[in-house]
């Protein structure tokens, strides 16, 4: 298998493809199975229609990264039975889609279903790769060989505050993009013009050899617009979550990031 043809690589290329286009490219989060179970087919489908890559949450108990909007999406979600399994299953039921998938999800749902049968499902699923935010690049090796064997990718994230030398090693491991994360403290809280915001971003880009993405708090065409050539990509994530929440139309609210007219 090449490297063009890897799962793992369909992400970088949906990021650059809109990052060449002169646009920021979105990467989409939802919860798996929230606002609504059966919805969850349709709903995936809204978001890959007008996102470049889709990011799925996995609903785990203790949440630790995420805020109150994904706390408790995770929360319902969990309480109508939706399962690492049962996403797995919903993915490989026959879809038009072309969007790269990823999966976030904590370590402790992968590690209880089993690494190398979880591997084997997602990559027949059509998921390109993985975001793990509990799991800790040091000790990443044995999930990040088993992923790679399959071509899937271990998107790695780095903060503000992480020390250049580290910087410099988890951002050349990351593979499909480098997720960094715009702030210190959870998802949802709003990001401003923080002050060193660009300087940070231009280090992480510095360092990486794939597209990097900024993430937590992303919420505004104008924040969008901000980030432009700072950048390739941003995460939109809690934001998107009430959009679902509220009965609202996922596409609008991503094209509007985008600065698209709605639809007629």
């Amino acid at each position: 298998m090449s490297e063009q043809t890897q799962p793992r690589e369909r992400i970088a290329a949906a990021l650059r493809a809109a990052a060449g286009s002169g646009e920021t490219a979105l990467v989409a989060y939802l919860t798996a199975g929230f606002p609504s179970r059966e919805d969850f087919a349709r709903d995936l489908a809204a978001i890959a229609s007008a996102a470049d890559v889709v990011e799925i949450g996995v609903p785990f108990s203790d949440p630790m990264a995420d805020g109150v909007t994904i706390q408790r999406a995770s929360e319902q979600a969990l309480r109508a039975g939706v399962s690492l399994g049962w996403i797995l299953e919903q993915l490989e039921a026959p879809s038009p889609r072309r969007t790269p998938l990823l999966l976030m999800s904590y370590f402790n749902p992968l590690l209880a279903y089993g690494l190398p049968r979880l591997v084997t499902q997602a990559e027949r699923a059509g998921v390109c790769g993985f975001i793990v935010p509990d799991l800790p690049y040091d000790e990443s090796a044995e999930f990040a060989r088993l992923l790679d064997d399959n071509g899937l990718a271990l998107v790695q994230m780095v903060t503000p505050v992480t020390p250049p030398e580290r910087l410099t090693r988890v951002a050349g491991a990351s593979q499909g993009f480098v997720y960094a994360v715009t702030m210190t403290g959870t998802t949802g809280q709003s990001v401003g013009a923080a002050a060193g915001l660009a300087a940070y971003l231009e280090r992480v880009r510095r360092v990486a050899s794939v597209p990097v993405c900024a993430g937590f708090g992303i919420r505004t065409r104008a924040q969008v617009t901000a980030l432009r050539g700072q950048a390739d990509g941003v995460v939109v994530g809690s934001a998107l979550v009430e959009v679902l929440e509220r009965g609202e139309s996922p596409q609008q609210f991503l094209r509007g990031l985008r600065g698209e007219a709605p639809a007629a």
